[in-house]
């Protein structure tokens, strides 16, 4: 595919519609939206009340701008997270504009290199429920030294809630049982984060 496709030729090849009619439904898109960055944070449900969006069109078209932001992801996740900065430059990408809290699992080997990134939980926008055997069953399969959680706030502010940290203590406990500890919980929000381990006191 030709690199120098527009926003709207490639948003016309995702709505797989005529040549004609899809460009000119996929600029309408761009327009209603107020932009690619607006249209990328759209649900399906929004898509669809375009005329000649079906849902469909309109599920494909959200599928493609989130493996975007996995892709954006994905191409750091050998990076070394040494702080919480680094989970942030990881997972900002991802969460960018999400209007729904999902809950991460990030499991790390003995040098702290990331070795998968895993979406365990998503919720609304006010809150995510996630179980402790939902977190540490990806960390277990892939034989990780240690994990670390992160969790966006839509709402944009990153400050922990209590909900948050009593979580947070609840996760660490089990994987002190379990033998894979929990190093740190990262809050994304817009623009800023903050880490939990440093919020309550590593030995909190």
């Amino acid at each position: 595919m030709e690199r120098t496709l527009g926003d709207e030729d490639l948003l016309a090849l995702l709505l797989g519609a005529r040549e004609h009619r899809g460009r000119t439904v996929a600029a309408d898109l761009i327009k209603q939206h107020g932009g690619i960055g607006a249209l990328s944070r759209a649900t399906p449900r929004e898509l669809s009340r375009l005329t000649g969006v079906s849902k469909a069109r309109a599920d494909r078209v959200c599928a493609a701008f989130e493996l975007g932001r996995r892709a954006v992801g994905a191409a750091t996740q050998r990076d070394t997270l040494g702080r919480a900065e680094d989970v942030y430059r990881l997972l900002a990408p991802r969460m960018a504009g999400l209007q729904q809290e999902i809950f991460v699992v990030i499991g790390i080997d003995v040098r702290n290199r990331v070795l998968d990134v895993v979406e365990v939980g998503r919720g609304s926008v006010a809150d995510v429920a996630v179980h402790p055997r939902e977190v540490f069953r990806p960390l277990v399969r892939m034989a990780a030294a240690g994990g670390v959680l992160a969790h966006n706030h839509p709402t944009g502010d990153s400050t922990p809630s209590h909900d948050d940290i009593e979580l947070t203590r609840r996760l660490r406990e089990a994987g002190s049982l379990i033998g894979i500890p929990i190093i740190d919980h990262v809050v994304i929000g817009d623009g800023r984060h903050h880490s939990i381990a440093e919020w309550i006191g590593t030995e909190a």
